[in-house]
């Protein structure tokens, strides 16, 4: 039996410790090892809530941090649902906190990463004293998930108190290259130096080529895990080559150690995967009442204060589709930010003219997601401008399932895509996605077969080939039935299992010979 310990900030097999599709994949994952009769350990930081709701104490752990001592707490914690050779943990330490992003991630807009660097200094230094005390069992393997975990890879290279690491095999994913975890080496509370003092610093192996008085965690990952990974074949492509935005984001100032490691053998990019079975299922025809229900829990809860009056507006635009729906439901569910939104920020217009387009055959655009400030704005914006633009500006799991069940086309014209999930859900329940054509997207959905997409060579070109595509879309859902129903079977039986994914993981990443 091969023995496993994922590290990362989110596990949807845990209530409320998910932002992104990390959490899927670290949910999802071990259950498949599961399945093959291996264990697996999964640890992520408490935030200082999520050990509260019935975890179990299982050690105090004592290490140095800043010159001083520190002890943190060992969690196992309850999940969602129970799977053999499956344990999940969390790190408490009270520097650990919730951040204002999902409860997880802080958003320090003046000096990026400053206070998840420190929590993230924290957890990995409690993980590493956890895995040299033998809290997991002898590992084999363990799988570190962005730039939030690879500080392990830091300790276990550098650290003389966790030498005993490297007999370990380590696998690192990369799930957003964008987001690199960059904090100074030095004169700042939140550096390197401040924290580990007594570690000597390898200035030329840890430094970010843009800012060279920094660390770059993203880039550490990279550089010093045994494999490294890509959630999927086009996105390994993508990054190995120089970013130019808007028109082309590829490797974001680390293309240089993807090469190298692509070069050595230790890089790979394999297609996350979706589940197809045991999953949350919505009651047809329920997608505006749930709207309304939603929207009379939001505007009574107090964090939600500020957006209550913008919450009862949507409640309002929504009525009227409880007893005169419209003809098309065009949606899209994701985090408000750059990556997902970029083209609808810097060209509105596009925006707009999509919104007149559904307007002349009774169709709706609905948005759901909370994230950056200036994107919510926007939305809420155009919201109150547009009458059939929908913006739901908060999170609810039955909507969110209402919406994948009754959409007829998702939109996903993010910038770049590492991988996807909404695609694979939306597909699922037999949407087709109209998708721009880059990273995951492209591995997964295919031109007029099982969906539709859109490029361009600049970025006017890429706007004008979104709208215009979006004009065609429309034209076949309107006269041309036979092809539109073609294409809603053909993306409803496409298959992203697991259990593919998995096995190339045993192939190609755990199988490090160590």
């Amino acid at each position: 039996m091969n023995n496993f310990l994922f590290v990362a900030a989110e596990n949807d097999a845990i209530a409320n410790c998910k932002a992104g599709g990390m959490g899927d994949v670290v949910r999802d994952v071990p259950r498949q090892i599961s399945e093959r009769g291996d264990k697996v350990h999964v640890i992520v930081p408490a935030y200082s809530r999520l050990h509260r709701d019935g975890g179990t104490l299982k050690a105090r752990l004592n290490f140095q941090l800043r010159g001083i001592p520190y002890t943190a707490e060992l969690y196992e914690l309850i999940p969602k649902k129970e799977f053999k050779n499956i344990h999940h943990y969390a790190i408490h330490h009270p520097e650990i906190e919730a951040g204002d992003i999902a409860h997880i991630y802080h958003n320090d807009p003046t000096e990026p990463f400053y206070t998840d660097a420190i929590k993230y200094f924290i957890f990995c230094t409690a993980v590493a004293e956890a895995i040299k005390k033998g809290a997991f069992g002898k590992l084999d393997v363990v799988h570190l998930h962005d730039w939030h975990a690879s500080l392990l890879l830091f300790l276990k290279t550098y650290h003389r108190g966790y030498r005993s690491l490297r007999e370990i095999g380590f696998v690192y994913s990369i799930h957003n290259l964008a987001i690199q975890g960059i904090r100074p080496f030095e004169d700042n509370y939140s550096s390197l130096k401040n924290w580990f003092p007594d570690v000597p610093i390898d200035y030329e192996g840890l430094k970010d080529y843009r800012y060279q008085d920094c660390i770059n965690l993203m880039a550490v990952g990279i550089r010093l895990a045994d494999r490294v990974h890509t959630v999927s074949p086009s996105y390994k492509d993508d990054v190995l080559l120089p970013s130019s935005p808007p028109e082309f984001i590829g490797g974001e100032g680390l293309e240089k150690d993807l090469q190298q490691a692509d070069a050595e053998g230790r890089l790979f990019g394999i297609l996350n995967g979706c589940n197809y079975k045991n999953i949350r299922t919505a009651e047809k025809n329920r997608l505006y009442k749930n709207i309304i229900r939603a929207v009379f829990q939001w505007v009574q809860e107090e964090s939600k204060k500020y957006k209550a009056h913008f919450l009862a507006h949507t409640g309002e635009k929504v009525e009227e589709y409880l007893t005169e729906p419209p003809s098309f439901v065009c949606s899209s569910i994701a985090r408000l930010t750059e990556q997902k939104f970029y083209f609808f920020k810097r060209s509105p217009e596009a925006l707009i003219q999509i919104l007149k387009k559904l307007e002349e055959v009774n169709g709706i655009l609905m948005i759901l997601g909370t994230g950056a400030p200036e994107y919510e704005e926007l939305f809420r914006d155009v919201s109150r401008e547009h009458k059939n633009f929908i913006f739901i500006n908060a999170q609810s799991e039955d909507v969110i399932d209402s919406i994948y069940l009754e959409s007829d086309l998702y939109f996903m014209p993010s910038l770049f895509e590492p991988c996807g999930i909404s695609q694979m859900l939306a597909m699922r329940n037999g949407n087709p996605c109209l998708v721009h054509n880059t990273g995951g997207l492209k591995d997964t959905v295919h031109h007029m077969k099982t969906g539709f997409s859109f490029d361009g060579h600049t970025y006017d070109e890429k706007i004008k080939n979104m709208v215009v595509a979006f004009d065609e879309i429309l034209a076949l859902y309107l006269n041309d039935k036979p092809s539109w129903k073609k294409i809603q079977g053909n993306a409803k039986k496409v298959r992203f299992t697991w259990k593919k994914s998995v096995d190339a993981y045993y192939e190609l990443l755990y199988a490090t010979n160590r």
